[in-house]
């Protein structure tokens, strides 16, 4: 029988990582919470629809990773390879386009056909935020605070933000023709995939990995150079605040983002201690999103960042679990009921214990002071006679006054409440 293993590019997930998991989702729920930023949750596939438009088809998430299949009853559905569409469509669907602004956390696993590498999966967990129905520059500015503020929670050191702008859609379209104008004439030293990008998104060549197309991108028009003074000045703000906030940043024209929905300010937070995969933190603005998804027009701007990726970055952070105060052993067989009792007794009053009912007495004593409980509590027939447990401090030197003693249910509550 062939043993069975998680499916390619999947894993389980235990032990310190797991942990290392909760630990980084709950200072990104603390720090956003600061922020006025509430958490939701979307459905793990949604309708294919969702994501082919707004993601755009030149996309590699689109044109490669999505996980598609059609259900039942013939609908075509895809698990979600991104967060930002579903939440839009959430705001939608939940007619919460008249609350504004939508400020909000989603987390959860993310799903994406590739090449599984170092802090890269097919089952990916993201923490996303979004915020959605401001159109000033002072959006942009919280969400990359607040993404500099959880990874300096986080204990990160080693990373630095790289900022672009793309501009509002004059611009983009002025760049756009300046570009294809200049790809056209070096097509012969393109990819395969930069070449269908050329006509429906020439942007997306600059985002290229490959070596050929990074020469060519290396004398490419500036978008800069293309700006119109509208998102010249957002720019600009944007650029200004962050220095006023002490956050630094590089500035980096090749920088344009994956996905087709962005527009003025995009960023990464990149480190060089993960190898290739170096960026930890990403995302920008996308204020034509909901209306392309049939809503109406409206500002957002968002970042993503993988849970998996920081986790590599995080093997500092404290995630030891918590050790009992204390273990509980009964005699024998007799004395097991009233040891079960004794434990959830304790645990209602909210301490952390653990029954020790196997093995002989001198290796439980052994396993007790190994997993380093406190105290151990003997349960034998003169203490359930007398309603009393013996509790024997392990760390108290032999001849101490209070090295074991007998104490009633109250006061063992009392002792290990403390």
């Amino acid at each position: 029988m062939t043993k069975l293993q998680p499916v390619r590019g999947t894993r389980d997930l235990l032990g310190a990582e797991l942990l290392r998991h909760r630990k980084i989702q709950r200072i990104a729920n603390e720090t956003t919470a600061l922020y006025g930023y509430a958490p939701i949750e979307t459905p793990i596939f949604e309708y294919t629809s969702v994501f082919t438009k707004p993601l755009g088809e030149t996309s590699d998430i689109v044109g490669k990773e999505m996980y598609t299949f059609e259900d039942r009853g013939g609908e075509s559905i895809t698990l979600r390879p991104e967060g930002t569409a579903p939440v839009v469509r959430a705001i939608m669907s939940e007619g919460l386009t008249q609350t504004l602004p939508q400020r909000r956390i989603l987390q959860g696993p993310m799903f994406r056909y590739e090449r599984p590498q170092k802090g890269r999966y097919r089952q990916l967990h993201q923490i996303s935020i979004e915020c959605i129905g401001i159109s000033t520059y002072h959006a942009d500015v919280e969400v990359i605070a607040m993404a500099d503020h959880i990874l300096r929670d986080i204990g990160l050191k080693n990373v630095v933000l790289h900022l672009n702008t793309l501009g509002d859609l004059g611009s983009r379209l002025s760049y756009r023709n300046a570009l294809v104008t200049y790809f056209e004439q070096h097509q012969d030293k393109l990819s395969e995939d930069s070449l269908a990008r050329l006509q429906k998104n020439p942007l997306r060549i600059l985002d290229s990995k490959d070596q050929h197309d990074k020469q060519v991108c290396a004398n490419a028009p500036k978008l800069i150079d293309h700006l119109n003074a509208s998102s010249a000045d957002f720019f600009n703000n944007v650029c200004k605040a962050l220095k006023e906030l002490g956050i630094k940043y590089q500035l980096d024209d090749t920088l344009v983002r994956g996905l087709d929905y962005y527009c003025h300010t995009v960023f990464e937070f990149k480190t060089a201690d993960l190898g290739a995969q170096d960026t930890v933190l990403g995302g920008g603005r996308y204020d034509g999103l909901m209306e392309q998804m049939g809503g109406p027009a409206m500002p957002a701007v968002g970042w993503a960042c993988g849970l998996d990726r920081l986790s590599l970055l995080s093997t500092h952070l404290d995630v030891a679990p918590p050790n009992p105060i204390a273990c509980i052993m009964p005699f024998g067989e007799a004395e097991e009921l009233p040891a079960i009792l004794l434990a959830q007794k304790l645990r209602a009053a909210e301490v952390y214990v653990e029954l020790l009912l196997q093995g002989n007495f001198g290796k439980r004593l052994k396993a007790a002071s190994k997993k380093d409980a406190r105290y151990a509590i003997i349960i034998g027939e003169t203490e359930v006679k007398a309603g009393t447990y013996m509790v024997k401090d392990l760390r108290a030197e032999e001849g101490s006054l209070h090295k074991e003693q007998s104490l009633t249910l109250e006061g063992v509550v009392g002792l290990l409440g403390v």
